[in-house]
């Protein structure tokens, strides 16, 4: 069976390889590749730099690609004629939205009655409007496009229990699944942060952190670090760890600007399982995002046992208890659920950890291929 994906996403791509990126890597690629032959990704691509290549490895051979350099030549009649040639030569087609080319591809998929599924795995109003100006004008225009396309769709997968089916509900047959890939729980990961948060002393400076890239401010760090101040004036001591690539100039200006710049250390790209390592050594987790589907990096937090607050974007109220959730861009609200979540380290250990099983990979794995078999 001839199987096309398509979605937006920016694959790093040196000379004729493509390498693996966060959320994209072989455990994406091998979900599809045992429920469908022939794996073909419709994408863009991205210039590979030396932080890709060192962590990142080449997609796997089985699979082919045909990618654009972006998503501006979707606009040209050359690069639509090819969309529609290769939606023609493909039996099956997964458009992940929200993204301009599955957009664009379902207008000639529908014309071409081929079958198709929807993955819906983040809200477009949400993610543009919290962009830019031009981004203010694009988000009613992508959310009306995704909500019709995603009504009559015959079958979709969300992300999220609630949140995106409440906003883009579909006619057809639908399922809740995320896209988080998680170790083997394990209940020694538990116990040794259990231990961890036992033996604090109680003057201990407290790490916080975040996963996420730095670049955009739709991820919301520079709220928290704007709390910081807030906290260093209650008599805290603060340090806030950020994980990922990206553009760190903007959040070392609001740092700088709320004197704080001493408090925010920057971590850069870490690989996969640095990650994990790097949530075992910091204290609370933060998910301040501005807008989400329901975010990889808060599930993996919780999969390590971290104590974690998040704002009340999306999906992440899903995954927290209600007094770990503030209200997006308030970080005076932030700084007051973080004193909250400090006090009780112990306890949201415990339930988060458990939540996590929710999540495990053959529960996911399972209804997704259940559900993969149906649309088959």
């Amino acid at each position: 069976m001839k199987f096309l994906f398509i979605h937006d996403h920016k694959f790093p791509k040196l000379k004729d390889e493509y390498f693996c990126s966060y959320g994209f890597d072989d455990k994406f690629c091998d979900r599809y590749i045992q429920n469908f032959e022939n794996f073909r990704i419709m994408a863009c691509h991205t210039k590979a730099k030396g932080n890709e290549k060192k962590f990142s490895n080449k997609v796997k051979e089985n699979i082919s690609f045909v990618t654009f350099s972006s998503i501006k030549d979707i606009l040209k009649r050359k690069t639509r004629k090819k969309i529609e040639d290769e939606i023609n030569q493909s039996e099956c087609l997964i458009v992940r939205l929200p993204s301009f080319i599955g957009l664009m591809s379902l207008k000639y998929i529908k014309k071409l009655n081929k079958p198709y599924l929807i993955e819906m795995v983040g809200c477009p109003w949400d993610a543009l409007w919290n962009h830019s100006r031009v981004g203010k004008f694009v988000a009613p225009i992508m959310y009306l496009l995704c909500k019709n396309v995603i009504k009559e769709a015959p079958y979709v997968v969300y992300v999220t229990n609630e949140f995106l089916q409440n906003r883009y509900p579909t006619k057809g047959k639908s399922i809740s699944c995320s896209n988080v890939i998680l170790p083997e729980n394990d209940e020694n990961v538990l116990q040794q942060r259990l231990n961890k948060i036992r033996n604090e002393k109680y003057d201990k400076k407290i790490i916080i952190g975040t996963c996420a890239t730095a670049g955009s401010r739709y991820k919301g760090q520079q709220n928290v670090i704007r709390a910081l101040k807030i906290l260093k004036n209650k008599g805290y001591e603060v340090e806030y760890q950020l994980v990922g690539g990206g553009d760190t100039s903007y959040l070392k200006s609001i740092a700088k600007k709320y004197d704080s710049y001493e408090n925010v250390k920057f971590m850069g790209v870490l690989a996969h399982n640095e990650v994990f390592e790097w949530l075992d050594t910091i204290d609370i987790y933060v998910q301040p995002s501005l807008t989400e589907g329901l975010p990889r990096a808060l599930v993996e937090a919780l999969n390590r046992g971290c104590p974690a607050i998040g704002s009340d974007a999306g999906g992440i109220p899903e995954l927290l208890g209600k007094e770990n959730i503030y209200k997006r861009k308030s970080y005076k609200e932030f700084a007051d659920v973080f004193e909250k979540a400090n006090i009780n380290k112990e306890e949201l250990a415990i339930r988060n950890f458990e939540k996590a099983k929710e999540y495990e990979k053959n529960k996911l794995e399972a209804r997704r291929s259940e559900f993969f078999n149906k649309f088959k």
